[in-house]
Order: structure tokens, then C-alpha cells, then sequence
């Protein structure tokens, strides 16, 4: 790992508590904030990975149709989870400090 990487790691991780704002009222909240902060960030993934095996022709017509269905699937039901914890798709993007947003 880079220096610059590691000081500004240091730095995130100093500045971490300062960051933190648990409260019991939301905690459930925060909790589905994360774990789609994480299925997003995998679905970001395996389209561009998709994508990139159509460009390549790795992918049969059928797989193909499955690939496209199941992603359009699963950001439906990312839509329905964000909508029933009143959260947008902006805040699925975590600010990393000096290392940049997440998504």
C-alpha cells in the first residue's frame, strides 16, 4: 500500500469517531443503509462484469436475457427497500474522507 494511501487511511480512521452518530431510533435504519450501500456496490460490479462478457461474446443469448432480468429484478427490489427506509440512491454513496465517495 501507497504512503499517501495509508496517511490518508490513518487519517479517516482518526477522524472515524467523530463521524459515528448511533442512535437507537435509527439504528435499524442505519443497519439497511449499510447493507445496501453493499448489495449496490456488488450489483455495480456484476453489470460492469456482465457487460463486459457481451462485449467479449462469453455469453450465450440466454444468459444474456437471465443476466439482464435478474439485475433489472434486483434493482427493483433495491428500489423498494431504499422507498420503505426512506432512503434515496445518493445515500447509498459513502464519503470516504480524503479517498473519495464510494460509488
Amino acid at each position: 500500500m501507497g504512503a499517501g494511501v495509508t496517511a490518508a487511511l490513518t487519517e479517516a480512521a482518526r477522524e472515524l469517531p467523530n463521524r459515528i452518530d448511533a442512535h437507537p431510533d435509527t439504528v435499524e435504519r442505519d443497519l439497511m443503509k449499510l447493507v445496501l450501500t453493499i448489495v449496490e456496490l456488488l450489483r455495480q460490479l456484476v453489470e460492469r462484469q456482465a457487460l463486459r462478457r457481451v462485449d467479449q461474446g462469453d455469453l450465450t443469448e440466454e444468459q444474456e436475457e437471465r443476466m439482464g432480468l435478474t439485475l433489472m429484478l434486483l434493482e427493483d427490489r433495491m428500489t423498494e427497500l431504499r422507498e420503505r427506509y426512506g432512503l434515496r440512491a445518493s445515500d447509498l454513496n459513502l464519503d470516504l474522507g480524503p479517498l473519495g465517495s464510494l460509488l
